[in-house]
């Protein structure tokens, strides 16, 4: 499973890549908003400085709800690195918008996917990954996991390429059960990442082992 970071934070996102895991990066309006970028020279450049950092993938949100408009942003965004995966929301102008980047070869990101049925007419026009956005179901009290295991199997009874980006990742025992599920990716915040290393057992026995080395080696 690839692992890709839910941010703007070029600070963490570095951290991430220093841990030797990190396979792409995930942003949307939201994230950048957060970080203070605002204009759009000044979002175009720091998508740029978050190429620059990574190996993988970095997924960059249109803003607009037409076609035309959807057309013109992720034609702009693919200029600015061949990593940019261009973001197109879940809605009847972004699954045509899909269509048509998927056509020209360009890669793609469909996302506020809440269904299997659109993540089932995102695949069908070519979308590159879906990313269900596992978090946010869960916050209503409905299976987030399930959907993305409901998701893998409509795919591999048809052969779809589309992968699936398991988004709105919270916590290090989402990470494992979109493993357990076999997502193909999943994009999380960096805590969640640093979450999967931590455990009781390991700090209680590293604090014995130093403490035996320093007995005999004082």
């Amino acid at each position: 499973m690839k692992f890709f970071i839910d941010t703007a934070n070029l600070k963490e996102i570095k951290e991430a890549q220093a841990l030797g895991v990190l396979d792409g990066v995930t942003t949307n309006p939201s994230l950048m908003a957060k970080e203070g970028i605002t204009g759009k020279d000044n979002i175009m450049r720091h998508y740029k400085a978050i190429c620059d950092i990574v190996d993988g993938d970095v997924s960059a949100e249109v803003i607009s709800v037409d076609l035309e408009g959807m057309i013109r942003e992720g034609e702009e965004l693919i200029e600015i690195d061949d990593k940019i995966v261009v973001k197109i929301p879940m809605i009847k102008e972004g699954v045509k918008a899909l269509k048509y980047f998927s056509s020209k070869g360009i890669r793609t990101n469909c996302t506020l996917i809440f269904s299997a049925g659109q993540a089932l007419i995102a695949a069908k026009a070519g979308a590159t990954y879906v990313s269900p956005f596992i978090g946010r179901l869960d916050d209503i009290s409905t299976d987030g996991i399930g959907l993305i295991e409901q998701i893998i199997t409509i795919y591999r009874n048809y052969g779809y390429e589309t992968q699936v980006l398991a988004a709105s990742v919270r916590h290090p025992m989402h990470i494992i059960q979109c493993a357990e599920v076999g997502a193909d990716v999943m994009t999380g915040p960096l805590s969640a990442m640093e979450a999967l290393m931590k455990h009781p057992l390991t700090d209680i026995g590293l604090e014995k082992f130093l403490a035996d080395y320093n007995k005999g080696n004082a």
